[in-house]
């Protein structure tokens, strides 16, 4: 099976596309490279990638609506993953244009794309942002989110219903997986967990929000990872069932289907400091700092319906999985080791 994983270079993506390759798919992966972080990160993590023969790279712009058609056209795709996005949910508040640009306007070029050349099954990222000012724990797939908190959330909630629209008008199998604060090795620098190892390191304050009173259902990435393959092969069918006059937000009467990736245990913010202060043999300098906009105080997944359709559940721990990430952080960049007794 030949697969297209768009934002091949970012976080998710490059580890996605790694997985992919070693159990024997071929894979195209573009990204537009973009400045948003650490351009020589993502080029490090194309250099990861292209060290497999069943791998191929293609720095390319979802806006770029030609050169995409370009590339459907050449390479016969049977299954899309699109991962590209502009992310961060604060950036959002800073700059809005950029999120239109990717997340609307990009990912109406994918569907369209999917649409022309006869996708069998097209899978995109959603994010538990979604869930905005819900407050019911945990989040459920089945649940209203129509009050999103940041124009980031606003763009993922979109995806969801242009995917619904082509799975109505087109027939085409369309799957949105809400992510859950995904962490791990070759991580986004602009996540907490990332600036929080940096700046202990190097000795200076780690910024907590909300007075550090924060839940967060750290979700490790090769859990995500394996949520995502299992997937690939369970295609949306129509739900016979489907109630017009009580709809179910996770499914339809066309082929389309939303789940959740979460690890499905929710970590208070101070306990996951704690840990990473352990890991890195140093005490944070912290500054407490009220709520921020755009932001949600706790998140949850419920993942029974993840667990239903494939037989999964994350099991990382967050220990096992922040030593990972500390591991890389220190060979990465250059750092030393020491541990608390």
């Amino acid at each position: 099976m030949l697969i297209l994983v768009t934002g091949a270079a970012g976080f998710i993506g490059m580890h996605l596309s790694k997985r992919l390759v070693k159990d024997g798919y071929s894979v195209i992966g573009i990204d537009n490279l973009n400045d948003y972080y650490d351009v020589t990160l993502k080029k490090d993590r194309v250099k990861e990638l292209i060290k497999y023969d069943s791998f191929r790279f293609f720095e390319l712009d979802l806006i770029d609506q030609s050169r995409l058609v370009d590339l459907f056209k050449t390479y016969k795709f049977e299954t899309v993953i699109n991962l590209a996005a502009q992310a961060g949910v604060r950036y959002s508040l800073v700059n809005p244009t950029a999120y239109i640009n990717s997340n609307l306007v990009g990912f109406a070029n994918i569907l369209e794309a999917c649409r022309h050349f006869n996708i069998q099954h097209l899978i995109y990222a959603s994010s538990s942002s979604v869930y905005g000012s819900n407050t019911k724990m945990p989040f459920s797939e089945h649940d209203n989110v129509d009050h999103p908190v940041s124009l980031y959330a606003a763009t993922k909630k979109s995806n969801e219903l242009m995917a619904h629209t082509y799975s109505h008008l087109y027939g085409i199998p369309t799957t949105g997986l809400r992510f859950f604060t995904v962490y791990g090795p070759w991580g986004r620098p602009d996540m907490a967990y990332f600036s929080f190892t940096k700046n202990i390191l190097e000795g200076k304050p780690i910024k907590v929000f909300n007075y550090g009173n924060m839940k967060r259902d750290f979700t490790y990435i090769d859990d995500i990872v394996e949520g995502i393959v299992r997937l690939i092969k369970r295609i949306p069918e129509a739900n016979d069932s489907w109630d017009r006059s009580n709809p179910d937000p996770a499914t339809s009467y066309a082929p389309y289907r939303i789940y959740n990736i979460g690890n499905n245990q929710p970590v208070k913010l101070m306990d996951f400091v704690e840990t990473l202060e352990k890991l890195l043999g140093k005490k944070a300098n912290i500054e407490f700092l009220p709520m921020q906009d755009g932001d949600v105080e706790a998140t949850y997944a419920d993942i029974t319906d993840l667990h239903d359709a494939v037989g999964f559940k994350p099991s990382t721990s967050l220990e096992k999985g922040l030593q990972n990430f500390v591991d890389w952080y220190i060979s990465y960049y250059g750092y030393e080791p020491r541990l608390i007794n």
